[in-house]
């Protein structure tokens, strides 16, 4: 789920360990447990939408059957809206208040935005959160989609393992491979804006990028498999705290985690075919995100067992956040990625991303 890492040990044997465990790792272990067990199950919900699901969308169904829809979403702790939508309900809540009708709501936790994308492109999926970038790309190539709400805001950086990195500079022209979600991700374009405010080709580091989700990206960076890892929290908060790492300015001097990072997009569809649910799926998501602003312990308490981590953490990591339905930068980075090739077409107003009830720049 969101917030895992693997474990690692450092340089000791298993005995060691057992003889040395405190109660707040046996606390951590027990989490993990639990969320490898919530991984495979959300793995297992993937391969059958895969398999299944093609055609079945968000549709009217015959007199008494349930109306189904299918929402996809990936990893980290800027999904936690979405998360605590998923577990508490609230979107069925809110459906069956608005319309008197039940629904079923399927979730899947997949790789990356372009995965996404895919699935939204093939009908199976019907809302997606993800990066802003890949969510810009959908709308640019008429997916048949749009921004429906804003999610989060982090700050990102870019982590490295090797003192002979100390600079984008040090990168350029080198083989050393960075860790990121995937081309083109929102990663990828803070990167390519990183090396463009530096000076430098914004797809000079192109070739260096090797997707790995977050959390395998922080092993990797760890274990030394990878000199570089671009990241946001919990990760980077984690990997900030190892004496082995250490980090690359230029990322973070040119992203904050006022800018949107995590949207929802919903299929035109739903929009336009289904309004009670694309109002009961608006709602729901600024449910969350109301409920995390005004009690930080009650939705840490939600979500930091499926993140792997303590309550404590869970507080911190989610106050390291902004959570808003309106956006922040979204038409300039827009911009950017057209002007600099990451998109074909430049979009001329921020209407061409968002649906109307949407604000925001």
């Amino acid at each position: 789920g969101a917030g895992s890492f693997p474990d690692r040990v450092y340089g000791c044997n298993t005995k060691d360990l057992q003889r040395k465990k405190t109660k707040k790792e046996f606390e951590r272990e027990k989490m993990m447990r639990k969320k490898t067990i919530r991984r495979k199950m959300a793995a297992v919900t993937a391969a059958i939408l895969v398999g299944i699901l093609a055609g079945c969308g968000s549709q009217n169904q015959s007199s008494g059957s349930v109306e189904e829809i299918n929402i996809a979403y990936q990893y980290g702790l800027a999904y936690a809206p979405v998360v605590i939508s998923m577990e508490k309900e609230f979107i069925e809540q809110r459906y069956e208040e608005l319309t008197g009708e039940k629904i079923t709501v399927t979730w899947t936790q997949m790789n990356s935005g372009a995965d996404i994308n895919t699935g939204i492109t093939s009908g199976n999926i019907d809302i997606g959160f993800m990066g802003i970038a890949p969510a810009i790309t959908g709308c640019m190539n008429n997916v048949g989609y749009k921004i429906f709400t804003n999610v989060s805001g982090q700050e990102h950086g870019l982590m490295s393992n090797s003192e002979e990195i100390q600079t984008l500079g040090d990168l350029v022209g080198s083989g050393h491979q960075i860790a990121l979600v995937n081309t083109g991700s929102i990663q990828h374009i803070i990167l390519a804006r990183a090396l463009d405010h530096a000076g430098y080709d914004p797809h000079a580091l192109d070739s260096n990028i090797v997707a790995m989700k977050h959390p395998d990206g922080m092993n990797a960076v760890q274990t030394g498999n990878v000199k570089c890892h671009l990241t946001t929290n919990p990760y980077l908060l984690k990997e900030r705290t190892d004496s082995s790492l250490h980090e690359i300015p230029e990322v973070s001097e040119v992203w904050s985690k006022e800018e949107s990072f995590i949207v929802g997009v919903a299929s035109e569809k739903i929009h336009n075919e289904n309004p009670e649910l694309y109002q009961a799926i608006c709602e729901a998501i600024n449910q969350a995100i109301e409920l995390i602003n005004s009690d930080i312990e009650s939705a840490a308490s939600i979500t930091y067992e499926l993140d792997g981590n303590l309550l404590e953490e869970e507080i911190d990591y989610l106050s390291a956040g902004k959570y808003s339905v309106e956006t922040t930068g979204v038409f300039e980075l827009a911009k950017f990625m057209g002007e600099t090739g990451f998109i074909d077409t430049v979009p001329e107003a921020y209407e061409e991303l968002v649906f109307e009830n949407v604000s925001g720049n």
